[in-house]
């Protein structure tokens, strides 16, 4: 499964004050609220989303990511954050970050693209529509800008920030802290910067230092095991597949590159059954769907691969022993 940092979670916290029980969250991901702040240190990125979607059970979330990324310090990033620091310019340092990121998460990716107007800086992140990695996605690229402005001489805004999911109840937190304008169901996660920006010096940016921090980072990024376990490659090819109907075996084998036979050979070394993955992913999907209420239940049911909802119904009665209905009313 994937992994992001323990600091991310700790901010998370610490920008939620004393409005949540910080030992019991913290606890909810693995973490001990009297133990150092180690952005090495790994936790699930399941459990990450779900710590975040129990908060906002409890609290507004519409301004946590803001001050969550707000909050963020180059420091805190260990050597990424010194390679960002010295690089020459802007467009060095997201250079760096997405070549490096896999260095505090295992399931986010970035990508610089040219545009007439400047660069996208653009976040990849796979996984179901969920308030967990929405909000993930928004305190990401604020971060972002929060660091970037700690090493830029002068005032740093983007021109533009985008998300791919739908707005919250007001955007005002994120264009008072972003400093442009922010749209919300647009076709990517990313930030909109300008030529002049990308090119602007960093304060601190030193040749010398970089290429030292550049070799730091590469040897600790060829220690990464980044290769996807069989059980996450498969669920999320069964993923991807739902919304056209129940995928078949074969299928799914197929968009893995294995045939058939191949494929079923290695489910069985690793005692895993074709089936039991496929319900397993329509339950963590469904589960995600039902806890943000945008989402219809006649929706999740075609999502989730069933033809009608009184199946749906049945099944998700099943994993959980009450009917989606309820699961929403006792999470809402």
């Amino acid at each position: 499964m994937g992994q992001v940092t323990s600091l991310f979670a700790r901010k998370v916290v610490s920008a939620a004050g004393d409005k949540i029980d910080p030992v019991r969250v913290l606890a909810s991901v693995g973490l001990e609220i009297d133990a150092p702040w180690d952005p090495k240190a790994m936790i699930s990125a399941e459990a990450y989303y779900a710590m975040l979607e129990q908060i906002a059970e409890e609290i507004d979330v519409t301004a946590l990511p803001v001050q969550v990324g707000a909050s963020m310090q180059t420091d805190e990033y260990g050597a990424l954050g010194l390679a960002w620091k010295a690089a020459p310019n802007l467009l060095g340092s997201l250079a760096r970050v997405e070549r490096y990121a896999r260095l505090w998460t295992s399931v986010v990716s970035y990508e610089l693209r040219d545009t007439s107007d400047g660069a996208l800086y653009i976040l990849h992140r796979e996984g179901p529509n969920r308030l967990g990695i929405s909000l993930s996605n928004e305190t990401s690229l604020i971060a972002t800008v929060s660091i970037a402005r700690q090493v830029c001489p002068v005032p740093l805004a983007p021109l533009r920030a985008f998300f791919r999911h739908p707005p919250p109840p007001t955007k005002e937190h994120h264009e008072r802290y972003l400093d442009c304008p922010v749209d919300f169901d647009a076709d990517h996660n990313a930030l909109l910067f300008s030529k002049a920006s990308l090119v602007q010096p960093n304060i601190l940016g030193d040749e010398g230092i970089t290429k030292f921090l550049v070799s730091h980072l590469d040897q600790e990024l060829a220690g990464i095991d980044d290769t996807p376990t069989l059980q996450a490659q498969i669920k999320g090819e069964i993923a991807r597949a739902l919304s056209e109907g129940l995928p078949k075996m074969a299928d799914i084998a197929r968009r893995l590159g294995l045939s058939a036979r191949s494929f079923h050979r290695r489910l069985a070394e690793q005692g895993m059954s074709f089936q039991t993955l496929t319900e397993e992913t329509r339950r963590e999907i469904a589960i995600a769907m039902l806890r943000d209420d945008r989402y219809a239940l006649a929706e999740i049911a075609f999502l989730t691969g069933y033809s009608e909802q009184s199946a749906f119904n049945r099944a998700f009665k099943r994993w959980t022993g009450v009917t989606p209905a309820a699961y929403r009313k006792s999470h809402s």
